[in-house]
């Protein structure tokens, strides 16, 4: 490849006086534009050919690692496949001409696309209504709490104001309690991964009288099914509290059993997990909120219209797609996946908490710690073998976090190779430990400085090229 001509910013390949446009001749005249929007100088714009932007940008594009062309490992926020019918029906000019604004009699096929896939979720969560107004999971944790805030206030109890979250759940649900107003109370996590009774009796206990709410993600992210649910529903409900189920491991529960049956009073999903859509970069996401009978009352107004409409499709087009019987079998390869994984690495990588997991499972690093390798070190490696890392550093109950999801749809082949390549770097980590610790070596680029890059990013190219 000629790095001269793929390997530089668009900017740097740039020649005055170059275009890759012919406009027709003007035939409408001239128009004066106000003094007040005019540019005081030219817009620094690279000024290229045709085949040269194109060139550019189809280089870098493949340069991009995503799901399409290879094993994504990473939290199924971001790597879920998305089957390309859901893009077709996401697609169809009758949806994608749309405006929100549009008379509501004019959009009754989207509006009942909307009440279906509502009604959809109803019958796969166990709940008894939802709003698809939020735009992501963590909009939905908020939009939850929102509704758990409204119910105790309605009964004029405005001393609950505490909410309850496990030290394994994701780091969502503390900031989204906070910005609804509400208190955190921690509580811990016994040695095999799971919610602490003894310890949430004391806290429940000592603040019974204001506590809001507990929000449980589960499975927790160590991929563990939280047991003792019946116990800890009867201990909140008992005291005046909510239960709050974070969907965004929905996965293995798909199938298997459903929060509503489990008493939980109000949850969120992200459809742009368990139900397609991948987001990697950010976006785009949504976060319905479902509750129990009797708590739709209390849905606050987050949005005018139903959050990201063309998500909600992609979601609708894949419970139609798998069915009622299919659809079944989403939980239990998702949970089959992550098993035959975990057994087959736990003798080169160290697994704290060993047992059956869910949909995910996480390890603390290396087995052998006397390379000095670590788990950055083991993720930077994995792209010179064509894999995406997995997610590091967390949960933060361990040291050396490597948590590996792979989902349900991924077939024996590839899980086959990945577990062959940790294994390979795993045997690397042990004989030539400097290669691993010097990963990435087949990238176009290298190591970064991650700190430098958050402390002092550049962003435009004026800023590069006068540091120059």
């Amino acid at each position: 490849m000629n790095n001269k001509l793929y390997g530089n910013l668009i900017f740097e390949l740039s020649k005055e006086g170059r275009k890759g446009y012919s406009l027709p001749k003007n035939r409408f005249g001239d128009y004066e534009i106000p003094a007040s929007m005019q540019r005081t100088q030219d817009a620094e714009l690279p000024e290229c050919d045709e085949m040269t932007v194109v060139r550019h940008y189809t280089n870098l594009s493949a340069n991009n690692f995503g799901v399409d062309n290879g094993f994504y490992p990473l939290g199924s926020c971001t790597m879920k496949y998305n089957p390309k019918i859901n893009e077709e029906v996401a697609a169809l000019p009758q949806f994608v001409s749309l405006h929100p604004l549009q008379p509501k009699d004019t959009v009754r096929g989207a509006e009942a696309m909307c009440a279906l896939l509502c009604k959809s979720l109803c019958a796969l969560t166990g709940m008894h209504a939802f709003t698809l107004k939020p735009f992501a999971g963590a909009h939905g944790e908020l939009t939850g709490l929102m509704i758990i805030k409204g119910n105790h206030e309605s009964r004029g109890d405005e001393a609950r104001k505490k909410v309850i979250v496990p030290d394994s759940a994701h780091g969502t649900n503390p900031a989204s309690a906070a910005v609804c107003g509400l208190e955190i109370l921690e509580v811990k996590s016994t040695a095999d991964g799971l919610v602490d009774l003894e310890d949430l009796e004391r806290l429940v206990n000592q603040e019974k009288d204001s506590i809001a709410a507990m929000m449980m993600t589960n499975p927790n992210t160590l991929g563990l099914f939280e047991t003792r649910i019946p116990e800890i529903e009867r201990l909140i409900h008992q005291a005046g509290g909510l239960m709050y189920y974070d969907g965004a491991n929905l996965n293995p529960m798909l199938g298997a059993c459903r929060p509503g049956d489990m008493g939980f009073d109000v949850m969120h999903i992200n459809l742009h997990k368990t139900f397609s859509t991948p987001h990697g970069g950010g976006g785009p996401g949504a976060g319905p909120v479902g509750v129990r009978e009797g708590l739709e009352q209390f849905f606050p107004e987050v949005s005018p219209y139903h959050g990201n409409f063309a998500v909600a499709m992609r979601a609708y087009s894949y419970i139609l797609s798998l069915g009622r019987d299919h659809i079944k079998e989403v939980g239990p390869l998702a949970t089959l996946n992550a098993n035959y994984i975990k057994e087959l690495l736990k003798d080169v990588y160290e697994l704290p908490i060993d047992g059956l997991c869910k949909h995910e499972f996480v390890f603390d690093g290396l087995k052998d710690k006397l390379s000095g390798v670590t788990t950055m070190d083991v993720a930077k490696r994995l792209l010179d073998y064509g894999y995406h890392a997995p997610t590091i550093y967390f949960p933060l109950l361990f040291h050396e976090s490597l948590m590996i999801e792979p989902t349900e749809n991924e077939s024996k082949e590839t899980i086959d190779g990945f577990i062959a390549v940790m294994r390979k770097i795993a045997e690397e980590a042990k004989n030539d430990p400097e290669l691993v610790k010097s990963a990435p070596h087949n990238t176009p680029i290298g190591r970064v400085d991650d700190v430098l890059a958050a402390k002092h990013p550049v962003v435009t190219y004026r800023k590069m090229r006068d540091e120059k």
